[in-house]
């Protein structure tokens, strides 16, 4: 059974650091490029992208928000992608979904939404 199955989500004062990590089962990880969205809670928003990692891992992009506090890499020995998350604000609360694209080329919900999609693991960030 193929699936994205995303895990380290907590609870975690302002300005603490937590590590997503999203990992392939059924299939190599490493040939699809992988987003990162969250969707505010208890919200209908679409889910906003966060980050984005290329197949080859050589190209990498974080949204205008999160700049300098969260980095995305691949850890090919475990085939994950981990999405770490330092100086955490309580804006950045959220259900954190990983997506898997063959064909993504940034962080784009649309370039994603035929793709493999996690079950998601929640971020709340406390003032």
């Amino acid at each position: 059974q193929v699936q994205l199955v995303e895990s380290g989500g907590g609870l975690v004062q302002s300005g603490g650091s937590l590590t997503l990590s999203c990992e392939g089962a059924g299939f190599a990880l490493d040939s699809f490029a992988i987003g990162w969205f969250r969707q505010d809670l208890g919200k209908e928003r679409e889910r906003e992208g966060v980050a984005y990692i290329s197949a080859s891992g050589a190209v990498t992009y974080v949204t205008a928000s999160v700049k300098g506090r969260f980095a995305v890499s691949r850890d090919y020995a475990a085939n994950s992608v981990l999405l770490r998350m330092n100086n955490l604000k309580p804006e950045d609360t959220g259900i954190y979904y990983c997506a898997a694209s063959e064909s993504a080329t940034g962080i784009n919900l649309d370039s994603f939404r035929d793709g493999f999609w996690g079950q998601g693991t929640q971020v709340t960030v406390s003032s």
